[in-house]
């Protein structure tokens, strides 16, 4: 008798949202095209989203160059302006009509699905958003942010750090013992550390 699989809670219906609206200096440019063992950055985190939510969204600038999506996440705009690690959240938000936001970085390839579902199923206990915490910080880049999280982000300091931001909003926040998961490739060499940690989870 075949087993019937047990629905996902109602904040399993989350928007997966891709921030990939960054500039890339350190990488050269254009970081969601650049080649990690032969795919573009980009694709780790839509295919780590794809396994546990339905709809999912890059969310650029309009003239950042995205590799062909085929189907696999659509494209939210955000404005040219500001250039802020959490000016795709706060775009995310306003097109989620109503629902939570699941965000990952463009650039966080070790995020993986089993990560995804902790984070969708963590209970944010009333607060606006579920962050993990690894390596003694939290991760805004890596977060679930829920509907109330709009109001107090939307016009938020440009000038401040996104960890500031988010700590301020009074945050569930999800503990990891392992670090590793949230690694960021910011520059070229650390594609070959990213090439080792994935060589290693296989």
């Amino acid at each position: 008798m075949a087993r019937v699989a047990k629905p996902m809670p109602r904040r399993a219906q989350a928007i997966g949202a891709v921030l990939a609206g960054g500039a890339g200096r350190r990488i050269g440019g254009d970081k969601a095209i650049v080649e990690l063992d032969g795919r573009p950055l980009v694709s780790y985190p839509i295919d780590a989203l794809r396994a546990v939510l339905d709809e999912i969204a890059v969310v650029a600038k309009r003239r950042t160059v995205l590799p062909p999506l085929r189907g696999a996440a659509t494209v939210y705009h955000e404005p040219d302006e500001p250039r802020h690690p959490l000016a795709g959240v706060v775009h995310a938000l306003r097109l989620a009509r109503g629902r939570p936001v699941v965000a990952v970085a463009a650039d966080m390839p070790l995020v993986g699905p089993a990560l995804v579902r902790a984070l969708v199923e963590a209970d944010a206990g009333g607060r606006p958003a579920v962050v993990p915490r690894a390596g003694g910080r939290l991760q805004p880049l890596f977060a679930r942010y829920e509907p109330a999280a709009l109001e107090a982000l939307d016009r938020f300091d440009i000038t401040a750090r996104a960890t500031d931001l988010v700590a301020a909003l009074g945050v569930a926040e999800l503990p990891f013992d392992d670090e590793t998961p949230f690694f960021n490739v910011n520059a070229p060499e650390d594609l070959l550390q990213a090439s080792a940690l994935l060589a290693s989870r296989r």
